[in-house]
């Protein structure tokens, strides 16, 4: 009899802690739900980010009249002076770091940089690799060769019968590869340039908005005119894909209007812009 009532309490036993189980395991399957909303652990955005490390971090290369360098080393230029006074308005320094144009994507992403400010034209390649501001400046692909050559330059076919510099990785690239002209891929455009001016090539694809700044009467190659047009473009501000900086920037620019104006005429880009 005590070996049956022994057996009978080890079984009434096991049936509570299996029951004690039971009514608690709605309690854990319910916890999963309220996490599953939640941030994943780490994760910030841009600028928090850029906050963060108390300076924005912007990618150039030498380019007049947008970033380029003053009789003090200072860099300065419409987008330079822009890209100032947006990290002003974030609370942060500005640091701007030159590149080599074609790594401004691997730059970008391994955070080196924190934006490409440079004139760069928002081309289907940029636009799915970036996340980008709204286009603020217009701009053409233009042929810049010397007087001796100016007639051959005015048609794309004349255009064939050169050798061209080109930026590696630029737009003016592009438009080399597009139109069939043999070309060298450089550094810069401002290699591009002194490639024509020292004759080691006939001509260049650059920016208009460079060339009328860095060629003609007063300039360093007075002796370069520009030729045919090969296209039109916009510009804009490239970011980390999933980026909030392209909206805030966006924001700034549309509050600017008078900081943006005021840049233009100092810089003799007023006619390029957009709105």
């Amino acid at each position: 009899m005590k070996k049956y009532l022994a057996l009978l309490l080890a079984a009434l036993m096991i049936f509570a802690l299996v029951s004690c189980g039971a009514e608690k395991a709605p309690a854990a399957t319910g916890a999963a739900p309220a996490e599953t909303g939640a941030a994943p652990a780490g994760e910030q955005t841009d600028s928090a980010y850029v906050t963060a490390n108390g300076k924005l971090v912007v990618g150039i290369t030498d380019f007049e009249p947008m970033d380029y360098q003053d009789d003090n080393g200072e860099w300065i230029g419409f987008d330079a002076d822009l890209a100032a006074a947006f990290a002003k308005s974030l609370g942060v320094e500005v640091e701007f770091v030159e590149i080599e144009w074609d790594n401004k994507i691997m730059e970008l992403n391994g955070k080196n940089i924190d934006c490409v400010w440079n004139g760069m034209t928002l081309t289907d390649e940029v636009k799915a690799a970036m996340e980008t501001s709204k286009a603020y400046l217009n701009n053409a692909q233009i042929v810049v060769t010397t007087e001796e050559n100016a007639e051959k330059a005015k048609t794309v076919d004349g255009c064939k019968e050169l050798k061209f510099a080109v930026e590696n990785g630029s737009a003016g690239m592009d438009m080399a590869e597009e139109n069939g002209f043999e070309y060298t891929a450089v550094l810069s455009q401002a290699d591009a340039l002194m490639e024509v001016a020292a004759g080691t090539s006939d001509a260049a694809v650059i920016d208009s908005l460079m060339a009328g700044a860095m060629i003609g009467e007063g300039t360093s190659y007075e002796n370069l005119v520009t030729a045919v047009k090969l296209n039109s473009e916009e510009y804009g501000v490239g970011f980390r894909t999933g980026s909030d900086l392209a909206a805030k920037l966006d924001e700034f620019l549309a509050a600017n209007t008078e900081l943006v104006n005021k840049l233009a005429k100092t810089y003799g880009v007023q006619e390029a812009l957009i709105g």
